[in-house]
């Protein structure tokens, strides 16, 4: 068994498309429409195989009022692995520039893991690490 993918919902599909392809270096795939439904995706593919839905419909509701509280039951955290501390550095000062809210880090955790906790557009937390 292996996890496949894991999606990701939007109300604005074209800007997080370009974030996540842009400082991830994903390839994108083909857009998918369904008019019907009012729903919109990409996949995005890594070289790991792992891939990231991005999802939009025109039936989304809000979002969390406080963007940084931790206190909901659900998706936690988005875990992008890069390969060296300069790395997640590196990321990370990027991200800050590009607009990209820092929460935690860069730094070494309890647990010997060293990363950074930045918000992407719509506030989702992904984890930079080595």
């Amino acid at each position: 068994m292996r996890i496949d993918h894991v999606a990701i919902w939007t109300k604005n599909l074209e800007l997080f498309k370009e974030f996540y392809v842009t400082f991830t270096g994903a390839n994108v795939g083909p857009k998918y429409v369904n008019k019907k439904k009012g729903f919109e995706s990409y996949f995005l593919s890594f070289e790991s195989g792992v891939r990231l839905e991005l999802m939009s419909s025109s039936s989304l509701r809000g979002q969390a009022e406080n963007i940084k509280d931790m206190s909901l039951i659900g998706y936690a955290h988005l875990a992008i692995g890069v390969g060296s501390k300069e790395k997640v550095d590196d990321l990370t000062l990027r991200l800050q520039s590009y607009g990209c809210i820092l929460v935690d880090g860069p730094r070494y955790t309890g647990d010997g893991y060293y990363e950074s906790v930045i918000l992407d557009p719509d506030g989702n937390r992904i984890e930079i690490t080595i």
